[in-house]
């Protein structure tokens, strides 16, 4: 039988923002690495030629990249988790709840462009080469993601900026960062689809920082709280 210490243990190393920034890191790579792979093997207008569908070495490429969502996703949600359980009692109602629908209608509506992507790829297996027209599905998966997936990711990044600012868990510069970002993807996302990368690039220092909160608490003794904000810079 558990004892209540022994469960006090188990919360408390669930809780650390060591979690929370490998978590991070997880997702950032992922979801950087899949982006970069579909920019790469497919045209950025979803209108131009659906050869890529049929290429073989175009197809892998994306196809490796479909595969690397949902643990980014599954990531990103475990991120999310610790880091709300991180601000604890200093959560702010109002933004708590923009950060947590923000961030999970992210991850939602991540799936849905990968799933959309998913079923140009089974369309074009069966209707064999040179017979598809992945311009439709592609556009959807292309405006879910690029219109407003990246938008709730702006959003996300706001929220957790502010949160920062309130609560200072978060250097100074690394909030500015994060609004910054957050303009981006939010009015500048047209220009090239490669600024998404900016995105998971944030949560990355975002999480190397938490890293490194993390660590610097272990040198205060045992009896330092694991979960122990950083403070203002």
């Amino acid at each position: 039988m558990t004892t209540k210490t022994e469960d006090g243990a188990v919360n408390r190393s669930l809780r650390t923002p060591k979690a929370a920034g490998v978590a991070g890191v997880l997702f950032a790579l992922l979801l950087a690495t899949a982006l970069a792979l579909v920019r790469l093997a497919a045209p950025a207008d979803p209108a131009e030629s659906g050869a890529w569908v049929t290429d073989p070495g175009r197809r892998r490429l994306v196809i490796v990249a479909l595969n690397l969502v949902p643990f980014a996703g599954i990531a990103f949600l475990w991120f999310m988790g610790v880091m709300r359980d991180r601000i604890g009692e200093h959560e702010d109602r109002f933004f708590a709840t923009v950060f947590l629908g923000s961030g999970l209608l992210f991850v939602a509506m991540l799936f849905v462009a990968t799933a959309a992507t998913a079923a140009i790829l089974a369309d074009a297996a069966r209707a064999g080469a040179g017979r598809s027209s992945p311009a439709y599905g592609r556009s959807i998966g292309a405006v879910v993601l690029h219109t407003y997936a990246m938008r709730m990711a702006a959003v996300f990044t706001i929220s957790t900026a502010t949160i920062a600012f309130k609560t200072g868990i978060l250097p100074r510069w690394l909030a500015l960062a994060g609004y910054a970002v957050a303009v981006v993807l939010l009015f500048a996302i047209d220009v090239t689809r490669w600024v998404e990368l900016l995105f998971p690039f944030w949560v990355l220092l975002l999480s190397v920082d938490t890293l490194a909160g993390s660590l610097r608490s272990r040198h205060l003794g045992p009896g330092a709280p694991v979960d122990l904000a950083l403070p203002k810079r």
